[in-house]
């Protein structure tokens, strides 16, 4: 990773957050670049293992899908020439010479179909060679069956389809080399079933970043413990472990460090190799942020006050190796919120991800809350069931959302973040969201 040295500093004035998240990305995307010459950036893995992984190469069909004409439909496979006469009052009567399931191979050794003759088939089977057309059962009188020696091996078809119909034809999903899927895509259970259509049964993906979360503050104790006088139960790292994870990546250490500054750096001394560090805590002006003194020492991380509530203090730069370092606040709904918003984008921006947002839509305000001035609000809401359109009785109206906090946008209002499901983008200019209000959410899962 790039070790480059620059003389960043702490500033007082309030920057937009798109400013400060234009800034993190293209740090990151620039390691993602150097990650991509890596010898160790890619595996391969089996496809079993494949969902949540991003691809590290674009994929092309190696195998035709279906690879060979099949048949669409339960019933007989025949000459179209011979059926095309036939009514419910003039029945075509054939001779069954063959029986073809799914997964047999016994068409490859099976004579052509001749004059008057059709072969039962089950869906997914192959078409036997001489036939154009299948028949579905329900249009015939079922016949009998080659292995049954008492039949007649006599079926009578009602009418015919189409010339064609009820043949899946090889090739008209995907043929041999076609694209599949590109590079940056995240891989999901649809796109793992597609590539093994098409003949893949490992994939290449990119290796998981291995980040580090820090959780700082000598008030967090162990969760589940007794509390001594002062002390809170440690939320903070919780939830970046799992942020983390949530993003793709590999969480390679879970830290729990005092307000100590040489406990820090020591700590720091012995980091050894990874691809991010996150910390939550000490980044802001207090007497005891002590990861703002300690990193500053470094000169490449700034620490800046971004124009955005709750998560106004923020810190990003790179330690003295070169790696990407993330500085969050110590409340837990502005470490959600900061995650979200700066943390969560880089992280996929440094898998290679082309999109790093999440899915937005709009909503409805089914409760009004008050908005800062100048800051971007992001706050944690939670959906609503909701009303039919008084007009239109039968439509429902667009989702509703209310904040799911009891006071709002409070960054140490954490217990109202387990009925989040996402967060409301309030604009700068707007002091009040008024029920009924149409806001932009992110989805969150």
């Amino acid at each position: 990773m790039p070790s480059t040295r620059a003389a960043f500093h702490e500033t007082a004035t309030l920057i937009p957050v798109a400013a400060h998240l234009e800034r993190v990305l293209a740090a990151v995307r620039a390691d993602a670049r150097a990650r991509a010459t890596a010898v160790d950036r890619v595996e391969t893995v089996r496809l079993a293992d494949a969902a949540g992984r991003v691809l590290a190469a674009s994929v092309d069909a190696v195998l035709a899908s279906p690879p060979f004409d099949n048949s669409a439909m339960d019933g007989f496979a025949v000459r179209w020439a011979d059926v095309s006469p036939a009514t419910p009052d003039a029945p075509v009567t054939l001779r069954v010479v063959a029986d073809h399931a799914a997964g047999s191979a016994s068409t490859l050794d099976a004579a052509p179909l001749g004059r008057g003759e059709a072969a039962r088939i089950m869906t997914g089977a192959p078409v036997p060679a001489g036939a154009d057309t299948v028949v579905p059962v329900e249009r015939t009188d079922g016949g009998g069956t080659v292995a049954d020696a008492d039949a007649a091996h006599l079926v009578r078809v009602f009418s015919a389809p189409d010339l064609g119909r009820h043949i899946r034809r090889a090739g008209e999903d995907l043929r041999i080399g076609d694209r599949l899927l590109d590079a940056g895509t995240l891989l999901g259970p649809r796109q793992v079933a597609a590539a093994a259509t098409a003949g893949h049964g490992t994939l290449e993906v990119v290796r998981r970043p291995r980040v580090t979360a820090v959780a700082t503050g000598s008030e967090l104790t162990e969760p589940g413990g007794a509390l001594l006088p002062g002390r809170i139960p440690d939320s903070n790292s919780l939830l970046l472990a799992g942020l983390v994870r949530d993003a793709g990546c590999e969480l390679v250490e879970v830290v729990r460090m005092p307000d100590d500054e040489r406990l820090l750096r020591a700590w720091l001394d012995g980091l050894g190799p990874r691809d991010a560090v996150v910390f939550t805590g000490g980044v802001s002006v207090g007497a005891y942020d002590v990861v703002r003194r300690v990193l500053s020492e470094l000169g490449t991380v700034d620490f800046v006050r971004v124009a955005m509530q709750p998560g106004s203090p923020q810190a990003f730069g790179r330690l003295a190796d070169g790696t990407p370092v993330f500085g969050l606040p110590g409340n837990p709904v502005a470490v959600a919120v900061s995650f979200e918003v700066f943390v969560r984008p880089a992280l996929l921006a440094l898998q290679g991800r082309p999109d790093v947002q999440r899915r937005r839509l709009r909503a409805t305000a089914a409760l009004g809350w008050d908005s800062p001035a100048g800051r971007l609000q992001v706050m944690p809401v939670s959906f609503v069931e909701a009303e039919c359109d008084g007009d239109r009785p039968d439509a429902l109206a667009s989702p509703a959302v209310r904040p799911a906090t009891r006071g709002g946008a409070g960054s140490h209002l954490s217990g109202g973040l387990a009925a989040a499901s996402g967060f409301a983008v309030v604009p700068e200019h707007v002091v009040r969201v008024e029920p009924g209000d149409v806001v932009e959410v992110l989805v969150i899962p």
